[in-house]
């Protein structure tokens, strides 16, 4: 359990930093849940901006002793699916996996949600990364001076992540009818991560359900064409890379368990 102590003390730097939320952090009541709650709350709005010594002292030590108590995932000791070696299903918590890379389901803005305790993708690998990792996003767009194009890729480090890398790349949103440039734009973005994956010399990638949930992309299409382009890759590039689908919610896990044992 992370000490209740070091929490509160990264609070009290946090609500410095960020004088605004002093009001409502004092109606919290001072327990470690609560005050966790607290925390990751202030790190989901701080811009990105240098990062005090103590600050990230205390992060880095918490965000250890939570990366601990949730138990992190050996990939290699992770079984393939029957009838293909290069790919694991797994269902659960991807900033647990020990992969080369996770791969995040992100915006157009590439800096995190900034949504306090939002409970999506995005929200929680930087959460789990630590305010670093926004820092780092931020480096990447003020270069590149623009949105991020749907369907490419970039990779950061993981910082306080057990995987290596965080690949980030922005889907689909689909509003209304799905149409063939929604899911030629899907493809891209599996393409893409699996390209700068190999261009990085990875062993290892895990893909989250790309934008299904708040982008509105169909789960069982959404699957189709992941499973679909991600063999295509393999197979064209032939590349001994493992690919985790990795799953959260028990209807995506049925679609593709069907999916994977029914295509050769």
């Amino acid at each position: 359990m992370a000490d209740l102590k070091k929490i509160m003390e990264l609070n009290e730097l946090l609500l410095e930093d960020q004088p605004e939320y002093y009001g409502e952090a004092g109606r919290v009541p001072k327990d470690v849940e609560n005050q966790r709650y607290l925390m990751r709350s202030l790190m989901n709005v701080r811009f990105p901006k240098v990062i005090p010594k103590r600050m990230k002292e205390l992060q880095d030590e918490v965000l250890s002793e939570i990366r601990e108590e949730k138990g992190i995932v050996d990939v290699n000791g992770l079984e393939s699916v029957d009838n293909d070696k290069r790919i694991v299903l797994w269902q659960g918590d991807i900033t647990r996996l020990n992969s080369d890379a996770i791969v995040n389901a992100a915006n157009s803005q590439m800096l995190g949600c900034f949504i306090p305790g939002h409970n999506c993708i995005d929200n929680v690998i930087h959460t789990a990364a630590g305010m670093e990792l926004r820092e780092e996003c931020n480096e990447i767009m003020q270069k590149q001076g623009d949105a991020e194009p749907t369907g490419q890729a970039k990779i950061t480090g993981a910082y306080n992540l057990p995987c290596k890398h965080v690949i980030h790349t922005v889907g689909p949103i689909v509003n209304g009818k799905l149409k063939a440039r929604h899911e030629e734009a899907l493809a891209s973005c599996y393409r893409s991560c699996l390209n700068l994956a190999e261009e990085y010399k990875l062993k290892s990638i895990a893909f989250c359900c790309i934008s299904t949930g708040v982008f509105m992309f169909p789960n069982i299409r959404a699957a189709e064409i992941a499973v679909e382009t991600v063999r295509n890759w393999l197979d064209e590039t032939g590349s001994e890379m493992k690919i985790i689908f990795n799953v959260f919610k028990d209807i995506d896990l049925d679609i593709y368990n069907k999916l994977l044992n029914s295509q050769s």
